[in-house]
């Protein structure tokens, strides 16, 4: 751990996440909804710890506090794939600037970074101010609950769990879902940068059974949902992904209901991202029952 004093601040950097976690874990449990990436990406990083799963070397995990000692905000950087944007929660705006000096003088190059308004637009903004360059959104999300769940209308098939034996379509649809998401938002293929996990980790995805296929009259598997599991009591569903012919027919507002359900059943909140420039996602999801909580943004910092 390395502590970085800011005046009426402290920033508190942990390379364990373990260690993050009961810094931070109060703070991250009075509203999970809200810190479900984070709560998520660090179970994970500490399950795979254990498995002596080796992490990426930059990765970081952060706790803010203020005067009293009382934790105010928190942020990580460990997605696995460039430019590695930092993913920040709600903290006050003081400690978002804050973040942006200290990233500077740790002489990090930051050029993306991730997560809840205003805070990732005002630390964006700063280190482009620090380090010259301009920000721009690639991407708005929202981020939903989902209150009384409202059944679509029925359609043929029914769930069906992806096996070991599935992992090649899922690896293929895993990769074709953001693709595919920007096009549907109007924004050029490969614009939103993302993670298609590797062999080994698809596999223990389908091995913890939280990878669904709706499967068709005929038993074809025509579209694909999958859900983390629950941290801090929230699981959340992604990705969500339907291939373009078998678009429009209800596959994805029974699938996600189905296994928002079964979350639901198993005594978690269930919750998801849309992508708020995809009018289509986001009407499925609010008639599902699911209701906003709070907006993010992917940013980009360049010249």
């Amino acid at each position: 751990m390395s502590t970085v004093p800011m005046a009426g601040l402290r920033l508190r950097f942990f390379t364990d996440p373990g260690e993050f976690l009961v810094a931070a874990g109060d703070y991250l449990r009075a509203d999970p909804v809200v810190s479900t990436v984070v709560t998520t990406v660090a179970h994970r990083l500490m399950s795979r710890r254990a498995e002596g799963i080796s992490q990426h070397e930059g990765n970081w995990w952060l706790v803010v506090s203020d005067d009293s000692g009382a934790v105010v905000g928190a942020a990580m950087r460990t997605a696995p794939y460039a430019p590695y944007p930092p993913f920040l929660l709600p903290m006050p705006d003081e400690a978002a600037v804050a973040l942006a000096h200290a990233l500077h003088e740790r002489e990090e190059e930051v050029r993306a970074a991730n997560g809840a308004l205003p805070a990732v637009e005002l630390c964006a903004a700063e280190l482009a101010r620090l380090g010259g360059g301009r920000v721009q959104v690639t991407q708005h999300t929202r981020l939903h609950e989902l209150a009384e769940l409202t059944w679509p209308p029925p359609v043929p098939g029914g769930l069906v769990v992806a096996t070991v034996d599935d992992v090649g379509l899922v690896t293929e649809w895993f990769a074709a879902f953001m693709g595919d998401a920007d096009e549907q938002a109007g924004r050029p293929r490969g614009t939103s940068a993302h993670e298609v996990p590797d062999h080994a980790e698809m596999l223990r995805r389908l091995h913890a059974g939280r990878l669904w296929f709706w499967a068709d009259e005929t038993g074809k598997p025509v579209h694909l949902t999958g859900a983390n599991p629950p941290s801090f009591g929230v699981a959340r569903v992604g990705p969500v992904y339907t291939p373009p012919a078998q678009r429009g027919r209800g596959w994805a507002s029974n699938a996600v209901a189905e296994v928002s359900r079964r979350i639901q059943a198993e005594g978690a909140r269930v919750c998801l991202f849309t992508d708020q420039a995809n009018p289509t996602s986001n009407r499925i999801y609010a008639a599902l029952g699911y209701q906003p909580v709070v907006d993010m943004a992917n940013l980009v910092i360049g010249n």
